[in-house]
């Protein structure tokens, strides 16, 4: 994976985005930290199909499961507290 810093990401556009469509993922840094990654519309649609969906997408779902046991309140045990 090739490094970009931002100004040359910025100032090269198009040859960021040869690179990412030729090369796969370009990792961009600001300052040197490590800030975004540009990868290819294949490789994100891959990436995003094979994401879990949270907890919230299937509570709202049209046909959510409705059996999940949860279990009674108060029913787990307590962690012990430790001096210190």
């Amino acid at each position: 994976m090739n490094t970009w810093l931002v100004q040359d990401a910025k100032a090269r556009f198009s040859e960021l985005l040869d690179a990412c469509i030729k090369e796969g993922p370009q990792l961009v840094t600001r300052r040197g930290t490590e800030t975004a990654i540009l990868v290819p519309i294949t490789e994100w649609k891959r990436l995003n199909s094979a994401a879990r969906p949270s907890l919230k997408t299937l509570l709202l779902l049209e046909h959510a499961p409705t059996d999940i046991e949860l279990p009674q309140r108060g029913s787990a045990p307590r962690r012990s507290v430790m001096a210190l």
